[in-house]
């Protein structure tokens, strides 16, 4: 699990957009703290280091400690958005937890090991269908990724989530279908696949998955 990260904010006195305009001119991310069964905390954090915590790659699956008023808060961001041009961050959203708390997290997987699969040495390819899995972890044991061993894997062979030995205090948020996470497939049969459009919506959409669609984050709260 990634080291906890710390950051820095104040409270925000004002909402509304023409509050959080005045807080992004001067170099501020207006930010929220929500959950733990308390009220919602508006918050404002430097963008820089926002910026810098986020360019570390595993910003959003860490524990982030935030200092406000002399306390420190336990938090998961959940959720930043972004200008569609500039690409500088608009808000920022942040889960409040306990320690035993139990968090619906996406985790990167990695393959290793490719060297000790049959398939690929003869040419096969590993053809990813889910680059992260949906988890369900204790708030304290939230792992940076999921490695997967390809190990004796050939050309033809799947590999679903009810192979992975998930970490301690993690489990898979889909329990109702044993879904597909890779295959090995052959060269050819990769590139017919692609010339008929398959990617991975369409290889999740043959085990009967309907991709979710998100409601848009109001950026101005």
């Amino acid at each position: 699990m990634s080291e906890a990260l710390t950051l820095p904010a104040e409270t925000r006195e004002r909402a509304g957009k023409g509050a959080s305009r005045a807080l992004r001119r001067e170099g501020r991310v207006p930010a929220v703290i929500y959950g733990g069964k308390e009220e919602p905390a508006p918050i404002h954090v430097e963008e820089k280091e926002l910026m810098k915590q986020l360019m570390t790659g595993h910003f959003m699956n860490s524990i982030v400690m935030i200092e406000v008023g002399g306390k420190q808060i336990r938090v998961l961001p959940k959720d930043v958005a972004f200008h569609p041009v500039n690409d500088r961050p608009m808000h920022a959203d942040f889960f409040r937890l306990s320690k035993d708390a139990k968090i619906e997290v996406a985790i990167p997987v990695v393959f290793i090991n490719e060297e000790a699969s049959p398939g690929l040495k003869k040419g096969g390819v590993l053809n990813v269908v889910r680059h992260e899995l949906d988890l369900i972890c204790v708030s304290d044991k939230i792992p940076d990724e999921i490695q997967i061993d390809v190990t004796g894997k050939e050309v033809g062979d799947s590999i679903h989530i009810s192979e992975i030995a998930l970490p301690d205090g993690s489990e898979s948020a889909i329990t109702d279908r044993d879904y597909t996470i890779a295959t090995l497939v052959a060269p050819s049969a990769l590139k017919k696949a692609e010339g008929e459009g398959g990617d991975e919506e369409a290889a999740e959409g043959a085990e009967g998955e309907t991709p979710a669609t998100e409601a848009e984050p109001d950026t101005d709260a």
